[in-house]
């Protein structure tokens, strides 16, 4: 993983995960914090997007696909979150991030979010970035960059 100087890492990589995110080859940290709960005493829908997007961070960062580049932007086309159970605080979620699927410009991540309070699987998302150019035109993926998704999740995608 690429670091950053100063910057605290909440990320799990290795095996010190729950055995439903296993799959995942990143485990993203994410505590719920009081001022999240909205006027029904759970975690706002919203902020599980705000989370989702923190979760796919991490898996770029660890993955090392974070680069600095004028080029090419990653944009966000497509978003969703299937909620299972209400989430309260206190609780820290684990957000499990794979790929669900990698396209010739586009990648789809899935997330899984665990609550360790409840021990179980409370909302599942999907993501869809797609590559463009300066000219807003589609940016395949470079077969070093595919390989290096595929390295990084240990699986052909």
């Amino acid at each position: 993983m690429k670091q950053v100087q100063g910057v605290f890492e909440p990320i799990l990589t290795g095996a010190d995960r729950p055995q439903v995110l296993d799959e995942y080859p990143v485990v993203h940290v994410q505590p719920v914090a009081w001022g999240e709960m909205d006027g029904f005493h759970h975690l706002n829908n919203v902020v599980f997007y705000r989370h989702a997007e923190s979760a796919r961070i991490s898996y770029l960062r660890a993955s090392g696909m974070v680069e600095t580049r004028t080029d090419i932007m990653t944009v966000l086309v497509a978003n969703s979150c299937q909620y299972q159970r209400p989430v309260t605080y206190p609780d820290t979620l684990l957000i499990g991030v794979r790929i669900k699927n990698l396209g010739n410009t586009s990648v789809v991540f899935e997330k899984a979010f665990y609550s360790t309070a409840q021990n179980a699987i409370v909302a599942t998302a999907e993501s869809v970035m797609v590559r463009a150019g300066q000219d807003g035109q589609k940016v395949a993926w470079a077969d070093d960059e595919r390989a290096a998704f595929m390295q990084f999740e240990n699986r052909e995608l």
